[in-house]
């Protein structure tokens, strides 16, 4: 089994989010449930990111500017989960992470916009960086819509692969920022297919320190950027993940929700993606 961290503030079940309004509401419950049942699964608080973090990947009016969005202290605390998981994943506490969420890929070096305030992949990047000295970052992005935030934070970085699964392709800066045309109706082995076509031989060229996923249920049939895809669909798509992970990077890997409004979405799919995560086999 794997030693899995769960990174989650009870803020963001709380309150009521712009798009993805009140998804989280019963997810505190349900993680706290899996840390309980689970000896493996380690759930952690997530707290406020270190300003002086944020301002190495935004600027300093565009933090400014969010800090008067209402869900910016939420926001701030998801940026600190994304920072958390890489850390403890490179020091072993940990073998990899589930987030609750990172709604963050529409933030940019001066904008966010979408529910989004700020990056979590910037500051959780720089931080492993000065740090540590990791490197190498493989991202791929299965949120229903572009992340535009996040390929603006790292157009130019080459140690950056993006792979944003949405609907348009294209190739950008140094071939390893990419984007691919899923289809607005397309079904779950059409979508892992293309994952697999796409995602699978950039990352293993890449060698990558990390696989950090944006797992976006909006996608999901019956949420607002319904695709055709089943719910199952987002199991199966971490389990493939995770099994590549283990391959390339030593099982270093986080995984988190994205966009997507549908609680009972979110809900349905939090448990089994632990589970995948911590390599536990039953069906409770």
């Amino acid at each position: 089994m794997k030693r899995t961290g769960i990174f989650h503030h009870e803020i963001l079940s709380d309150r009521s989010w712009d798009i993805i309004i009140d998804k989280l509401k019963n997810l505190t419950k349900i993680v706290k449930d899996l840390s309980e049942r689970y000896p493996n699964v380690v759930l952690y608080e997530e707290v406020p990111v270190d300003e002086r973090l944020l301002l190495k990947v935004h600027t300093k009016e565009m933090l400014e500017r969010v800090k008067h969005y209402h869900n910016y202290e939420a926001g701030i605390r998801v940026a600190d989960g994304c920072v958390k998981a890489a850390e403890k994943i490179w020091t072993g506490e940990i073998d990899n992470a589930f987030l609750t969420l990172t709604c963050c890929h529409h933030a940019g070096p001066d904008y966010a916009w979408g529910g989004c305030t700020v990056s979590g992949a910037g500051p959780m990047i720089v931080y492993m960086r000065e740090k540590y000295n990791v490197r190498r970052f493989a991202i791929i992005d299965t949120d229903s819509h572009h992340g535009d935030g996040t390929r603006a934070l790292f157009l130019n970085d080459k140690d950056v692969l993006h792979v944003c699964f949405c609907s348009t392709d294209r190739v950008e800066g140094d071939g390893n920022k990419i984007d691919v045309d899923v289809g607005f109706n397309t079904t779950d082995d059409e979508y892992m297919k293309k994952v697999f076509e796409i995602f699978w031989p950039k990352a293993i060229a890449f060698k990558p320190d990390f696989i950090f996923h944006i797992l976006g249920h909006d996608c999901a049939k019956g949420d607002y950027g319904d695709r055709g895809l089943s719910w199952d669909f987002f199991p199966r798509i971490v389990r493939e993940v995770k099994k590549l992970a283990d391959e390339i990077c030593d099982g270093r890997y986080i995984v988190g929700l994205g966009g997507g409004s549908r609680s009972d979405i979110a809900e349905y799919i939090t448990p089994p993606i632990v589970k995948i995560l911590a390599e536990i086999e039953d069906t409770q």
